[in-house]
Parts: structure tokens; sequence; C-alpha cells
């Protein structure tokens, strides 16, 4: 099995958890190929057992590697999913951070997950990806949102006026902190924490979540993931943060934002006795008596 490796600089107490999860890899004869910037922060830390290939960028791993480890927190997969793109290449999730939805292998689990993964003891999720159709090539080569697109003000003393339509029927001009569309994947992050609800993987929905509402009367909304949004700004400071996941740029009103559903789905590994209730239970400690 061929293996790729992915993941950013982390703390060096969490080294020997690599090196468990390199020597199970190894061990069990999987061929490696690891993302050179990461390559570069291991190899004075970890020996390999065997020659390793490298990765600089997602078409040097398109048709390389049969899954991909990412090695980290929730915003290491963030940045492994722009690797990934539409290669299909499912990702496996090794949570090296703090919360863990979307790495949600524990660093204490590393072993037996290895050995679920090559003896197949797995199923693969699907998820959906919002697409910045308009305009194109904002974010260079990749538009693209797993979680979520936010628009956010710019300063911090005045409001920003979201106008956004659904299939060219006006939904609303929010006045606001900012607005967000999310995935069913996002709507357990930043549209969460912003009181949006909690939609499952395979709901085939985006929710639109506004920031801090001047109206308080005005909450999120589920729609389609089939469906069109348009979003124009207005704002005093003539600018507003678009953000596409950890990617972020100015805006401007003249920009008018199109988004829609991408052409692609993104492959998740899921161990035999996860799924997605599990993990918000395990997550949001849901059935937990704080009071103990």
């Amino acid at each position: 099995m061929k293996i790729a490796l992915f993941g950013k600089a982390f703390n060096p107490d969490h080294i020997e958890y690599f090196r468990i999860l390199t020597e199970a890899l190894e061990s069990r004869g999987c061929k490696l190929i690891v993302w050179k910037p990461f390559h570069d922060f291991l190899k004075d830390k970890i020996a390999f057992r065997q020659d390793v290939k490298i990765f600089n960028n997602h078409a040097e791993l398109k048709g390389q590697a049969d899954l991909l480890f990412s090695v980290g927190g929730d915003g290491t997969m963030l940045d492994a999913v722009r690797q990934v793109r539409d290669s299909g290449i499912p990702i496996v999730g090794i949570n090296l951070g703090r919360m863990g939805f979307l790495s949600s292998i524990p660093r204490d689990e590393i072993i037996p997950a290895v050995d679920d993964i090559i003896e197949k003891r797995y199923r693969i999720v699907k998820r959906t990806l919002i697409c910045l159709q308009s305009p194109a090539n904002l974010f260079s080569d990749f538009n693209y949102a797993f979680n979520e697109l936010s628009i956010n003000k710019k300063e911090n003393s005045s409001l920003v006026v979201v106008h956004v339509w659904v299939n060219d029927q006006q939904l609303h001009s929010y006045w606001a902190d900012g607005l967000i569309v999310a995935t069913p994947t996002g709507s357990t992050a930043y549209s969460l924490s912003c009181g949006g609800p909690i939609i499952t993987p395979d709901s085939s929905n985006f929710v639109i979540t506004p920031i801090a509402p001047h109206n308080l009367s005005v909450r999120p909304v589920v729609i389609p993931d089939s469906s069109l949004i348009r979003i124009r700004i207005d704002s005093r400071e003539q600018q507003a943060l678009l953000g596409l996941d950890s990617q972020s740029t100015l805006i401007s009103p003249e920009n008018e934002l199109v988004v829609g559903k991408a052409g692609f789905e993104i492959n998740l590994v899921q161990r035999l006795n996860e799924n997605f209730f599990s993990t918000i239970r395990a997550k949001l400690n849901w059935g937990s008596d704080i009071r103990n």
C-alpha cells in the first residue's frame, strides 16, 4: 500500500507519536511519500527505515498514493484537502491537536487504527465542498472550502451589510459582523459557534449563518446544496474580509460573489467503530454530567 504523509510543524513532544505511526506503516510493508515541507521539518528528528518519496504539490501527489494520512489537527486536515483536491485519494486524520472533529483518530489509537486500515476495516464517507465560482481564481487555483466561506467586517467599529440571493431570489440583507456559508462538515465549526445547526454529512445542504446580526430575529437558514448563492457587500470601510477555510483576502463592493457546490467530493476514512453521531457526542461532551 502506498501512503502519503502530510503535516506541518508541531510540538516536539508529539514526535514520538509520529515515530509510532511511521514504524507501524513501514513494518506492515507500506511505501511512504511525504510532503516536502513536512519532510524538511522531520528529517533531523526521525529516521525512516526505508527511502521515502517526496511530493511538492497536488499534481505530484495525484495517482501516487492509495491513502493520505493528515497528521496534526483539524487545521492540518483543511490544508491536506488542498493537496488531495479532486484526486479521490481518501484522507485519514491523525489527531495531535485538540478538538479533532475531522482528524478523528486519537494519538493513543494509532497502532490499532493502522491495523484497521491495512485490513480494510473502514468505510469511506464523502464530504461536499463549497466552490467560489466567481470571481474566478480569487484564491489562485483553489477556490474551494471544505468547511465554510466566511465574510467578516474589516474593522471593529462598524457593521458590514451582506446582500444574499439564493437562485436569484433575494434572501436577506444582513446587517452583521459578517456571514458564513457552511457545508455539512463546516456546520460543526465556525457556523456552530455562531448559533448554526448541526447538519449530517449526507444531508445535501448548505447553511447560511449570520455572525452577530444587528436584528436579533435573523436566524440561520438551511438550503439545498444544489442552490446557487450570490453575495454582495456594503461597508463603510469599502472592504470586507473573505475567507475560504484557512485562506483569506479582502473584497470590495464591486466583487459580487457566486457560490455553489463543487464538482468533486473529498473522501474521508472512517473506522467501523466510528460514526458522525458518536463523534459529536464525544467532541461536544453530550451526555456528560458536568456537575461531577
